[in-house]
């Protein structure tokens, strides 16, 4: 039987951290959804479309064909009801330091009071992507920073839209 995970979040937008835990997600699951968090609470700098549309688009980037076993699902409500939705038998979460850790074993303990059948697995941030995150980069694009090294040059070029 196939495995299949989700990689959920909010995109807002997608980083170069991302596309590192999606590409390296591809080689623990046979399947493998990103589920794109609706999550107005956020309030998200991109609509809904635009997220799944950045991620959608830089999968399509992924080397060796990983994005072939790689969908895009926007959701709302509980991160375990999707699971169940989609025969999935994994969250996938990326860690980049100590202080995600705190968060997310909380998240995964209330995760499996919910659906014991759904395991959450840790993928550490590669080295050089540990720091970024999706809110620091909209912070340094609206000063006017260089963002080249934390986004695609498409999320990049959107990016700029939004702030200019």
């Amino acid at each position: 039987m196939p495995r299949t995970g989700i990689y959920p979040g909010t995109f807002d937008p997608v980083t170069n951290g991302h596309i590192d835990i999606i590409s390296r997600a591809t080689r623990v699951v046979d399947q493998l959804i990103i589920g794109v968090a609706i999550n107005a609470g956020k309030g998200p700098l991109f609509s809904l479309e635009e997220r799944v549309a950045m991620v959608e688009y830089e999968i399509s980037k992924l080397p060796d064909g990983a994005g072939e076993c790689v969908s895009v699902k926007p959701f709302e409500g509980l991160l375990t009801d999707l699971a169940v939705s989609h025969d999935a038998s994994l969250i996938v979460r990326g860690l980049r330091a100590v202080s995600d850790f705190e968060y997310e074993f909380q998240m995964t303990g209330m995760n499996r009071r919910l659906n014991s059948d759904v395991e959450t697995v840790f993928l550490t941030a590669s080295e050089k992507h540990q720091f970024i995150s999706s809110a620091l980069v909209k912070e340094i694009c609206s000063m006017g920073g260089d963002i080249s090294h934390f986004v695609t040059s498409n999320v990049r070029e959107r990016l700029l839209k939004k702030y200019l």
